[in-house]
């Protein structure tokens, strides 16, 4: 656990597993910190070498006045790998961390061999959704936005088992003006012209509960790349590998190998 400084923001960054692994960055979603990915990790081949992170206004990093740009956070991301000397990538981005993923793969083609772009999208939602929802949180905070948040994120299953309140407590735990800051940075991004022209191997994936994002959308963003492969998680929401790690990461790593990134 470690604070990157970066000269225009300093980033809170984890890194488990070996120096010399394959570098796989997990790149959280809005209203979450680095622990998102935690039921995930112990599903993963030891060898990897893991970098987790908050963006900014987001668990331990700088939290700056809002509003964000999705060029800024593209940017604090290429800043950290940069500093942490890392190239060529598995680039795992949920949400809006698959946005991140998709500007840094235009942007730095070089810091990405292959992407997973999660419950995501090259647009999510309109410029007004993300203005409301941003004024609710202003106005009142994020307890307001909590409840729907949830039955958008998580299956009626899982919001009924005895784990909802730690993804109840981290989102509420964000800081109002980096939840607000983030929600404008997607608010202004479309990135449907750029991500039509990567070249990057992608594969999407997509649970068939999401309220957030749903598999159509996922799926109309991956086919814009040539020979990308979909994937969805029945009974999953937005956070799949929360409600379903071994799933997910079967997924994953079978991505991987198939990319000849991970020995059969």
């Amino acid at each position: 656990m470690q604070l990157a400084d970066l000269g225009h923001i300093r980033l809170h960054y984890q890194i488990d597993g070996p120096e010399d692994g394959l570098p796989v960055i997990l790149s959280n979603s809005l209203g979450t910190d680095l622990r998102l990915w935690t039921p995930l990790l112990p599903y993963l081949p030891q060898d990897l070498r893991i970098i987790r992170y908050d963006r900014r206004g987001h668990g331990l990093s700088d939290v700056p006045d809002a509003p964000y740009t999705m060029g800024q956070l593209v940017r604090d991301t290429e800043a950290l790998l940069d500093h942490l000397a890392v190239r060529a990538a598995v680039f795992v981005g949920l949400s809006i961390g698959g946005m991140v993923a998709q500007g840094l793969a235009v942007k730095r083609p070089d810091l990405i061999r292959a992407m997973v772009l999660s419950n995501t999208a090259a647009r999510i939602g309109t410029a007004e959704m993300w203005a409301e929802r941003a004024a609710i949180a202003r106005a009142q905070g994020l307890a307001a936005l909590v409840d729907t948040t949830m039955e958008r994120w998580f299956s009626p299953g899982f919001r009924a088992g005895p784990d909802l309140p730690l993804w109840r407590n981290m989102f509420l735990a964000t800081p109002l003006q980096g939840w607000v800051g983030c929600a404008e940075a997607i608010a202004g991004t479309d990135f449907y012209t750029t991500t039509a022209g990567l070249g990057v191997p992608a594969l999407g994936i997509a649970g068939d509960r999401d309220g957030s994002t749903p598999p159509d959308l996922v799926r109309e963003t991956v086919e814009l790349i040539p020979n990308a492969e979909f994937a969805l998680i029945r009974g999953a929401g937005h956070l799949p590998h929360v409600e379903d790690p071994a799933r997910y990461a079967e997924i994953l790593v079978g991505f991987l190998r198939a990319q000849g990134l991970l020995a059969r």
